[in-house]
Parts: C-alpha cells; sequence; structure tokens
C-alpha cells in the first residue's frame, strides 16, 4: 500500500502558519464581562496532512487563556476537522466541521453552550480577523463572543 500525500485541500492549511499576533475584543455575555486582551497563535504542519496550533491570550500583562488546536482534512467528506482543548477544563468537544470558502475559513458546531460559529478572514498573506460567534437558538441570531485582527510576524 502506498503511504498517502496531502491534497489541494491540505495545502490550503499553510495559509495559517507562522506565529500571528493581534489585538482582541472580548465581548461581555455569559463567559465574562468582555474587555481587550492580546493574542498570539504559533501554527506549523505535521508531515503536510495537520495544522498545529498553540494559543495564548494576554491581558493586563498575564496569560489568561490558553488553547491547542489541530486542523486536518477528513479523507471521507473531504470537509475540514478542528480539535481543540484548551485551558477552561473541559474534556474537548467532537471536531469541529469546517469549509473554505474564498478568502473566509468557516466553523460551526453545537456545544453545551449553544451554537457556535468562529470565522478566518483572510486579508491578504499576512493578516486575518478571526471572530467567535453564539447562538443560544441554534443558529438563527448570532452574538459576538471574540473577534481579533491578526498579522503574521516576520
Amino acid at each position: 500500500m502506498e503511504m498517502p500525500k496531502p491534497g489541494p485541500l491540505h495545502k490550503k492549511l499553510e495559509t495559517l502558519v507562522g506565529t500571528w499576533v493581534g489585538d482582541e475584543t472580548m465581548h461581555p455575555g455569559p463567559m465574562g464581562p468582555g474587555g481587550k486582551a492580546k493574542g498570539k497563535t504559533v501554527s506549523r504542519m505535521l508531515d503536510g496532512f495537520f495544522l498545529i496550533s498553540d494559543y495564548e491570550q494576554e491581558s493586563g500583562g498575564k496569560i489568561m487563556f490558553r488553547g491547542h488546536g489541530v486542523m486536518g482534512v477528513d479523507p471521507q467528506s473531504q470537509k475540514y476537522q478542528w480539535y481543540w482543548a484548551d485551558s477552561m477544563g473541559m474534556a474537548p468537544c467532537a471536531a469541529t466541521p469546517g469549509t473554505w470558502d474564498g478568502d473566509v475559513f468557516n466553523f460551526e458546531h453545537d456545544t453545551p453552550h449553544g451554537r457556535m460559529r468562529y470565522r478566518y478572514v483572510m486579508q491578504g498573506a499576512d493578516r486575518y480577523r478571526f471572530t467567535i460567534d453564539s447562538s443560544r437558538d441554534g443558529g438563527k441570531t448570532w452574538a459576538p463572543f471574540m473577534e481579533g485582527d491578526y498579522r503574521r510576524q516576520k
């Protein structure tokens, strides 16, 4: 049997490789009062198949939140799958499915806190905006949870 090789969908994940730093706004909600923060994500590819990312959020000079993500492609559905674990301490949820639509990378899934939507909006090779929105009614209405504007560090 020949070893599998990364395909075009895997190659698209390379768009997010690098060290990204940006300003973030956390919106007030059930998880807290909101506020400003700085975010940093360091991402690399694992043998061309998976994007491995480590994230830190800093506010007031200290790290407030950490996360670890793994993005890959489900060979059956040909959809992206995003696995995430973070410092909130909950067990990681099942993979979140996603798609690329032009310059927008969309993910959406149900959680114990409601439906969540995550969007990477690429703005050239070295900048993206990231938003998280939540819905308590299954996706009919959305409320902003977090937004950030990131630039690739050189």
